[in-house]
């Protein structure tokens, strides 16, 4: 299973994120369920939701950006955020993104909320091999 840690050094008045997958499904998962954890405490959410999502792009920084913009969107429109997410990720021309999410409504008087992620930047944004797996630096606009 992926992790991710906050990189205080990068960005301060953002939220800069280190995310580490075992293979591209597992970062961009795990990418998720950062930005959830970032914007609200999931064990507070309301009514569950899930959704399907379906993305493609040139590359894979480019999916990954694509991918938490996405999340951000269904939060600002719909009010819902989702930690938990099976995805799938194909490398080539395009790169393409089949995903099932798993979370929850915002629920006023509910939901303890935290960072009010506003957008994906594409400050020290990479998307990268390892020898254990993938990583990828992300800063939030928040």
């Amino acid at each position: 299973m992926g992790r991710f840690r906050y990189l205080e050094e990068i960005a301060f008045a953002d939220a800069a994120l280190e995310i580490v997958g075992d293979d591209l499904d597992d970062l961009f998962a795990t990418a998720a369920r950062a930005l959830a954890e970032l914007m609200v405490d999931p064990a507070t959410l309301g009514a569950r939701a899930a959704r399907s999502v379906r993305l493609e792009a040139p590359g894979l920084d480019l999916l990954l950006y694509d991918w938490l913009g996405e999340l951000i969107f269904r939060k600002d429109r719909d009010a819902e955020v989702f930690p938990t997410a099976q995805v799938r990720v194909r490398r080539g021309d395009p790169c393409t993104l089949d995903a099932e999410l798993s979370g929850g409504v915002i629920a006023p008087g509910r939901t303890e909320l935290r960072a009010d992620a506003k957008a994906v930047t594409l400050h020290e944004f990479r998307v990268e091999p390892t020898p254990e797996g993938w990583r990828a630096c992300v800063v939030i606009d928040t």
